[in-house]
């Protein structure tokens, strides 16, 4: 993890990679719980046995799934101490070139490519979030995660 003491540390960083994340793992649990709390049922997420015959030989993340780990990921990579809170505002720029089969593992690497002022003494980050999956060099997710932190 990256340990900044203010957000003003980070200014200086635009368009450089940041941190990487920590490991996180895909169970069938998480893919099943994602599906109930989201409705998507399809059969590729949760049917073992059918997804065992279907196109990746086994079950895949919902690639929402995969995007709702970003804060997730961030929190294992970057911390900012002197913070008076934070939202998450946007993303832009969303793929899925790749699959995540369950039991991947899959972790962030973190580039801040903007740092903008806001009102009530904030900052806009907006960082490209690669997500890759372990053993595989194409990643499964690229998103920019827009966050809004405030001094």
């Amino acid at each position: 993890m990256r340990v900044f003491a203010t957000l003003d540390e980070l200014v200086p960083l635009v368009g450089q990679d940041v941190a990487t994340s920590d490991w996180v793992d895909v169970t069938q649990e998480m893919i099943n719980l994602f599906a109930d709390a989201t409705g998507d049922h399809q059969w590729i997420h949760v049917d073992p046995v059918r997804a065992k015959e279907g196109p990746y030989g086994t079950t895949i993340a919902h690639g929402f799934l995969t995007l709702s780990l970003l804060p997730r990921m961030y929190a294992t990579a970057i911390k900012v101490e002197q913070m008076r809170m934070g939202i998450n505002y946007g993303m832009n720029k969303v793929r899925f070139p790749a699959p995540v089969p369950v039991g991947s593992r899959l972790r962030s690497r973190i580039k801040l490519l903007a740092c903008e002022e806001v009102a009530g003494n904030g900052l806009q980050l907006t960082w490209d979030m690669n997500v890759e999956r372990e053993g595989e060099a194409k990643p499964v997710c690229i998103a920019e995660f827009i966050q809004r932190r405030y001094r």
